[in-house]
């Protein structure tokens, strides 16, 4: 299950509706600095699918250190997670404390949604993550976690196969000589699985060398050469090397499934799978992503915002800066491999390469050394998405070539850059 960024559509209107009402969120309008007991409200998706007791041990030491607030969690699953949030904002009952990605940050400060974070130690933080959602020299929201895409491999299917581990110097021809040996429908071993999706398609088009959007960002840049080796390597998988749409691929937790079972040899996924997957009958271990002309791995930030309608900023801001700041989140998110914490302290880190299974966790730090960044939009992003999702989706149903894919996705990409 590789997770794609999804933003929330028209938030300028969202927005202007939040503020110009009160927020439904908060309980009482007194201050957590005033010593009186308040009740904040979290609503998030990062817990969702395995992590919502890591969550939970989080929230109760943060109440167990501040006995005056109590925080309400909402989880819903990321594929609704944002549809839900633009509905929050729309009708004023957005919480105190939400959750966004880096993708959508710049269309929720251009809104108005987010509260100054003031207060804070932004010094405890990766530099490149708290930069990241900074505005005009003003935060407005605290890191929570990242993450990488890697490349899981099952080393049984590798051993019984007589081949080699993938490793850095591997390139796409080596995956795809290796994915086809591997194959075998008889037994239903599949050599391969890479999402064919927006998300992969703008990584593996930096692996071929190319860019997403042009230079200053006002047209598609996808659909030259470079964009066509990227969308074959996604499509061209389906059907031959793994499992079509017809056949289970792209549903929940499909992936997850067929490489816990044994059935799959190399998965393309994040480093956010490390807890779900665990302790397997079989060894498995990562590797940095293959490339094309060059590595480039996918990298994704969570981040915390606190709502500009609260009624309990200070309280808010609290739980926000423990969520992502803490030694007790970075202790759970470390011990349950749930994304990494986007703290600076590389001494608290260390702990992570020494953690057991996969073996070579340094290849999450690896793959920090080429990152291709999500292209961010505004407003579009998730229109965006969907339309590229949708034209490589058609291809490797065989209803478009791949070039007529590129064609209408570069069209309607640049008619929502306007």
């Amino acid at each position: 299950m590789s997770r794609a960024p999804r933003v929330a559509a028209v938030l300028a209107t969202a927005a202007a509706l939040a503020l110009a009402g009160c927020s439904g969120s908060a309980s009482s309008d007194a201050s957590s600095s005033s010593g009186e007991k308040v009740t904040i409200t979290y609503s998030n998706f990062i817990s969702n699918g395995g992590n919502e007791e890591n969550l939970t041990t989080i929230v109760d030491a943060f109440e167990a250190e501040n006995p005056d607030i109590t925080v309400e969690v909402s989880t819903l699953p990321y594929s609704d997670y944002f549809t839900a949030l633009q509905t929050d904002l729309a009708g004023g009952t957005v919480a105190d404390v939400f959750d966004m990605e880096y993708a959508g940050y710049t269309a929720l400060q251009n809104s108005g949604v987010l509260a100054p974070i003031e207060g804070v130690d932004t010094s405890v933080y990766t530099t490149s993550l708290i930069d990241a959602y900074q505005t005009d020299g003003t935060q407005y929201a605290l890191p929570s976690s990242f993450s990488t895409v890697v490349l899981f491999y099952n080393k049984a299917l590798f051993d019984a196969a007589g081949l080699s581990y993938p490793d850095s110097t591997w390139t796409w021809a080596d995956e795809k000589a290796a994915a086809e040996k591997l194959t075998d429908t008889s037994t239903g071993v599949w050599g391969d699985y890479q999402p064919i999706s927006y998300n992969e398609f703008y990584k593996v088009l930096a692996q071929a060398g190319g860019s997403f959007l042009s230079d200053d960002g006002t047209k598609a840049a996808f659909n030259d050469a470079a964009g066509l080796a990227a969308a074959q390597w996604l499509v061209e998988k389906s059907g031959t090397v793994m499992p079509t749409a017809e056949q289970g691929a792209g549903t929940a937790d499909f992936d997850s499934n067929l490489f816990t079972t044994g059935k799959l040899a190399m998965w393309h996924t994040g480093s956010w799978m490390f807890g779900v997957v665990g302790e397997q009958a079989f060894d498995w271990d990562i590797a940095v992503e293959p490339g094309d002309t060059q590595k480039a791995s996918a990298m994704f930030s969570n981040a915390v915002g606190v709502s500009a309608t609260s009624k309990n900023v200070d309280a808010a801001t609290k739980w926000a800066e423990y969520l992502t700041s803490s030694d007790t989140m970075t202790t759970v998110r470390l011990d349950a491999g749930w994304e990494l914490p986007p703290i600076s302290d590389e001494s608290a880190l260390s702990t992570y390469l020494t953690m057991g299974t996969p073996e070579n966790r340094q290849a999450v730090f690896d793959s920090l050394d080429a990152v291709a960044l999500a292209p961010s939009i505004g407003d579009n992003q998730s229109q965006m998405q969907d339309v590229v999702t949708e034209k490589l989706t058609e291809a490797a149903a065989g209803r478009l070539t791949v070039q007529e894919a590129l064609d209408q996705a570069e069209t309607e990409v640049n008619a929502l850059l306007g």
